[in-house]
């Protein structure tokens, strides 16, 4: 039953803390000492919280549950009221303006959900080391082009022009996001365009040369690491999918009947749905692993738990007990590898972009991309393993190159 100002007079205190819902999340905490508390039970990013609303009397029971409203609307809005409230706190400078802070934190908490976990907590590290000591108690309004050019030569002194140019990035849209919600006038950001040096493009070592995939291959197969560590090493280069969606690989998305594996939309630098045709060889591979880890979470299970997967660098150093120098080899490299190799066999490129997940700009394609190509790309897989036993066994094989 709802609360009223007369059933919440008549709650007493009593030995250790109760609650007293009114509903819609929200309850009144009563302490043994008499304080009563409102609280605002919710949930963001599937994670349980707890928000504060106020004091019984001072926050009378009207204006909690306005509260309550508001916090249900900004969760409608994909933003945590707990955080929120954090950036409200910080919005006001001395001079009573908003900062550039409390602006791209709340640029930060508006569209985070929507991004890679991995992406998000590199993104507001950059920030954090990058922007805010500098230009984070700045009312977002007064900040010059200049001003912001100083901060990003800090970092291009240091040897980190690609940085540079990210955290550049990042304060343009913070500003742009302040323009559009009538906290700033114009983008500083615009006015740099040139200001900096171009980064060159730096590309994943990797192997391309058919006889030295072969060795590679064979290499790998006599690994003498951990049996989780081989199986991973040897799934690589027959899916090259990006080596994080590799490491995290969970039973519950793979069906080995079915020879298919769907890495869910939050794994994946695209947020989609994305299916991996699996070969009969990359079935062989998890057949072989399944009686050691099918029980668990992870097919790659790290070494100190079962409940995390493989470290990151796992792969990485396997290459390197093989003998392959970062010049030569990377986990990132199985996938221009096989990129490389494929459009050398003819292979159409939409097929192969396809199952390398490169984003797809516009988003409505993109939502409906997991299926694009599927028969197509399920045969090009298979060959691509025939392929790749061919090179492994040593023979000098000259593949077929596709129709166009």
């Amino acid at each position: 039953m709802p609360l009223t100002d007369a059933k919440i007079r008549q709650l007493k205190p009593r030995d250790k803390p109760f609650k007293s819902s009114d509903g819609g999340g929200m309850f009144l905490l009563v302490n043994p000492k008499g304080s009563k508390w409102w609280r605002l039970r919710y949930r963001f990013n599937n994670k349980q919280k707890t928000l504060s609303l106020g004091v019984y009397p001072e926050v009378s029971l009207k204006l909690a549950r306005e509260r309550r409203d508001e916090a249900k609307r900004l969760l409608a809005e994909g933003i945590d009221p707990g955080e929120h409230r954090k950036i409200v706190k910080a919005t006001q400078s001395v001079a009573g303006e908003e900062t550039f802070q409390a602006v791209a934190l709340e640029w930060f908490a508006k569209f985070e959900p929507g991004w890679a976990k991995g992406h998000s907590t590199k993104l507001i590290r950059r920030l954090e080391n990058n922007a805010f000591p500098w230009l984070g108690k700045r009312p977002i309004n007064e900040i010059t082009a200049p001003e912001l050019l100083a901060v990003l030569r800090r970092i291009e002194s240091r040897g980190a022009l690609d940085m540079a140019h990210r955290v550049k990035q990042h304060c343009g849209q913070v500003f742009r996001y302040a323009i559009a919600t009538g906290r700033a006038e114009r983008d500083p950001s615009a006015d740099l365009r040139g200001a900096l040096p171009p980064v060159q493009s730096k590309r994943f070592s990797t192997i391309t040369d058919p006889k030295i995939i072969g060795q590679l291959l064979r290499d790998i197969e006599g690994y003498q690491g951990s049996f989780v560590t081989k199986c991973a090493l040897k799934l690589a280069p027959l899916v090259f999918v990006r080596p994080g969606e590799l490491r995290k690989a969970e039973w519950s998305e793979i069906d080995l009947d079915g020879a298919e594996w769907r890495i869910p939309p939050e794994k994946m630098k695209s947020r989609v749905l994305h299916v991996v045709p699996l070969s009969t060889q990359s079935v062989t591979v998890l057949r072989e692993i399944h009686p050691l880890t099918g029980e668990g979470k992870y097919v790659f299970p790290g070494s100190w738990s079962s409940n995390s997967p493989m470290s990151e660098n796992t792969v990485l150093v396997a290459l390197r007990r093989l003998g392959y120098t970062k010049e030569e080899m990377t986990g990132h490299g199985f996938r221009a590898m096989a990129s490389t190799r494929l459009n050398e066999m003819g292979f159409k490129p939409d097929w192969i972009e396809m199952q390398l997940a490169h984003t797809e700009r516009n988003e409505v394609r993109r939502a409906y991309n997991h299926a694009k190509y599927l028969k197509e790309r399920v045969g090009m897989m298979q060959t691509w393993a025939d392929y790749l036993d061919g090179l492994r066994n040593g023979a000098d094989v000259v593949p077929i190159r596709q129709k166009a």
